[in-house]
């Protein structure tokens, strides 16, 4: 979401790197650019100007001309007025005593009943929370019965559907349910509309004075851009929110919702949902966003995704083959899976400090996560004998393998290649040996063997 912003303040700050002594009209001539790079990403400009106002007289004082790095200071204050629009620390959910109700609103089409669920499973695993959600949506055609299967996939139990029942009845059934039930949470899936009006505000008005919820959170959509910003004004006007969850933020928008809506609102931006899966909500921390946008990395949410998402077991079953200088094709297969599940190599070198100055040589390179999904196909086309013993696999074979993955004999070759490269490492490893420097993926040390992903 944050790719063009950034590109656009990575040229301004190289500038400024660049030069030994900074004046007053070099800072001005930055912040310019920095305006109207904060412009072209949608960020309002009411909040435009009061970055800049913020910026400005901290960036031309004395300690920043005078100082050894006048560049990088003035890249620190820019990066700390980026964490203060965005709200200094993430903003948690306030529960309270059970059953918590949830008001999720927002208009049709934002990602209400997607990011409920996934707020849900969200409580359920991390938070150990005892989760029922309610679907109070009677206008759109199967948007209770999405809520139930979305429920069922989540593992999170859902109100069952009495026909002819209002919003505001639905509301205080399922509040009444979760209290029986023993419920830690209730969240609460309203209606939405195609856009804001009386009878829909009246309506989430009405359940939030019957159902008097702990949270009241805008779904809304980070594609629309500005009119985003908007519809939270809206909302926060009518409803006095208690948080934002930024839907969609591994499209392509440019961002500027995100920096306007706190500002806007008053209202902290609490979770993002990057992707369809059920699992990709994180929270949202204004320092770590305020790192990306700036391409210093997020390397805590890396480490924080691989802490939930990787296997436990299958890494030190991995580490006990490592000390015997053993790694086959089921091995490779088991580390692709576990990339897939960090979000691939995008979303892994997307949380990398200063890959954005690269994006152009990885995308040359062919950098491609669909490459991740067919070198899996390759590995499952062989037999269990040829996955143990790679070294078995022949001309005949690598044919028959990649008909059966449907691809070129040229891409099983090179992951073999890639597979022979990592299993000398290992061995070298299990020898007590210093993994090496390989090439590729800019020369980081245990970098993935070139190959992985090719030219095409």
């Amino acid at each position: 979401m944050f790719e063009s912003l950034q590109s656009r303040l990575g040229g301004v700050f190289d500038k400024l790197r660049g030069r030994g002594a900074l004046s007053e009209a070099d800072v001005d001539a930055a912040l310019g650019e920095v305006r109207t790079a904060l412009i072209e990403a949608d960020v309002a400009l009411p909040v435009v100007k009061d970055f800049v106002e913020k910026v400005r007289p901290r960036a031309i004082g004395e300690n920043v001309i005078r100082s050894v790095t006048p560049g990088q200071q003035v890249i620190k204050i820019v990066h700390d007025v980026l964490v203060e629009t965005l709200g200094a620390d993430n903003a948690a959910l306030s529960l309270g005593s059970p059953p918590a109700p949830i008001l999720m609103v927002g208009l049709q089409g934002s990602g209400k009943t997607t990011s409920s669920a996934k707020l849900g499973l969200m409580l359920q695993t991390r938070e150990k929370k005892r989760v029922l959600m309610a679907s109070l949506d009677v206008n759109r055609p199967a948007a209770m019965e999405q809520l139930r299967v979305l429920g069922e996939q989540a593992g999170v139990a859902t109100l069952p559907v009495v026909a002819g029942q209002d919003p505001i009845a639905i509301a205080k059934r399922a509040l009444a349910s979760a209290k029986v039930g023993g419920y830690d949470v209730l969240i609460l899936d309203t209606a939405g509309r195609q856009s804001i009006d009386e009878q829909l505000m009246a309506e989430v008005a009405a359940i939030k004075a019957a159902t008097n919820p702990h949270e009241t959170l805008l779904v809304a959509d980070s594609l629309t851009g500005q009119d985003a910003v908007n519809i939270a004004k809206n909302f926060n006007e009518r409803l006095k929110l208690s948080g934002i969850i930024l839907t969609r933020v591994d499209g392509d928008a440019r961002g500027g919702a995100a920096l306007s809506m706190r500002s806007v609102t008053g209202a902290p931006i609490k979770f993002m949902g990057a992707g369809e899966k059920l699992d990709a909500l994180e929270a949202f921390h204004p320092s770590r966003v305020a790192d990306r946008i700036l391409d210093m990395g997020d390397v805590v949410s890396l480490v924080e995704k691989a802490s939930e998402t990787l296997d436990k077991q299958e890494a030190e079953k991995l580490a006990a083959k490592m000390k015997k200088g053993q790694f086959d094709m089921n091995d490779l297969a088991s580390q692709l899976n576990q990339m897939k599940k960090l979000g691939g190599m995008k979303g892994v070198l997307g949380m990398l400090p200063g890959v954005g100055k690269i994006k152009g040589q990885l995308e040359a390179a062919g950098l491609d996560d669909k490459i991740l999904t067919r070198q899996e196909a390759i590995i499952k086309s062989m037999t269990k004998q040829e996955r143990t013993h790679p070294d078995l696999i022949n001309g005949s074979r690598r044919k028959r393998i990649a008909a059966g993955a449907g691809v070129e004999v040229s891409e099983v070759n090179k992951l073999l290649k890639m597979h022979r490269q990592m299993a000398d490492m290992m061995k070298m490893m299990g020898k007590g040996g210093r993994m090496p420097t390989m090439p590729g993926m800019g020369g980081m040390p245990g970098g993935l063997p070139p190959g992985m992903f090719p030219r095409r």
